[in-house]
């Protein structure tokens, strides 16, 4: 799969999801996404706040903020069941809080997530 096609597979599993979410009850604002390399280094590269082989940086990333009930969520566990669907909607989803960044939802690429 190309780069351009994981990014358009990306987006549309990124809909699905924050649709699911809303018919849950969530509701979600939505965070960092493109992170533009002459601010954050190209990808490979670090510059400022992040990895250098940030999936941000390639469009196959992003950090969705949740709610419920009006309240900000900011524990990884409370995106754990939005996480677990993400990573059924695809065999390349990864969910960040697998690795303590609960609010990250990005697609494995050249052996980044």
């Amino acid at each position: 799969m190309t780069l351009g096609q994981k990014q358009k597979l990306f987006a549309k599993n990124i809909a699905e999801l924050i649709i699911t979410a809303y018919s849950m009850g969530y509701e979600i604002t939505l965070g960092d996404a493109y992170r533009d390399p002459r601010l954050h280094g190209e990808y490979g590269h670090k510059i400022g706040y992040g990895r250098g082989w940030s999936n941000h940086k390639v469009r196959l990333a992003i950090d969705l903020n949740l709610f419920k009930d009006g309240e900000y969520l900011t524990k990884t566990s409370d995106h754990k069941v939005l996480g677990e669907i993400w990573e059924g909607m695809h065999p390349e989803n990864r969910w960040g809080g697998r690795f303590n960044d609960g609010n990250h939802y990005s697609m494995f690429h050249e052996g980044h997530q």
